[in-house]
């Protein structure tokens, strides 16, 4: 007579008690990985917004005077800068000293932000 084979692999309770403990991390997971793209979007409003001033900075050197703010968003008036998808830029009426831009996006929680030359920079 010949022995009986041991079976070998896992029991359904062994394998339901590892996908209960998957179904927990990934329910910790989701909404950590939500914030973080949040955040995303707010740093890239925040991105946007610097490079502009860095754009209308150099565009003050070379003509001593700022872009007026109704044309930062044309891509033509500062060549080197394009904006991140979905974020809405917004103008407020600047003059040669100064000038000031809001940016936001719709899955951004914290904005929008603005960027004031007069008041130094991101608000």
């Amino acid at each position: 007579m010949r022995p009986l084979k041991s079976k070998k692999g896992f029991t359904l309770v062994e394998l339901l008690i590892v996908v209960a403990i998957i179904g927990v991390l990934a329910a910790i997971a989701v909404p950590a990985f939500s914030s973080y793209r949040a955040k995303a979007f707010c740093s890239a409003i925040q991105a946007d917004l610097a490079n502009i001033a860095i754009g209308q900075e150099s565009y003050y050197y070379e003509n001593e005077t700022y872009l007026p703010t109704t044309q930062v968003g044309q891509t033509s008036n500062i060549p080197t800068f394009t904006w991140s998808p979905g974020v809405t830029l917004t103008a407020s009426a600047g003059n040669i000293t100064s000038w000031s831009v809001t940016a936001d996006h719709p899955n951004c929680l914290t904005g929008p932000y603005t960027w004031n030359s007069a008041l130094g920079g991101m608000q």
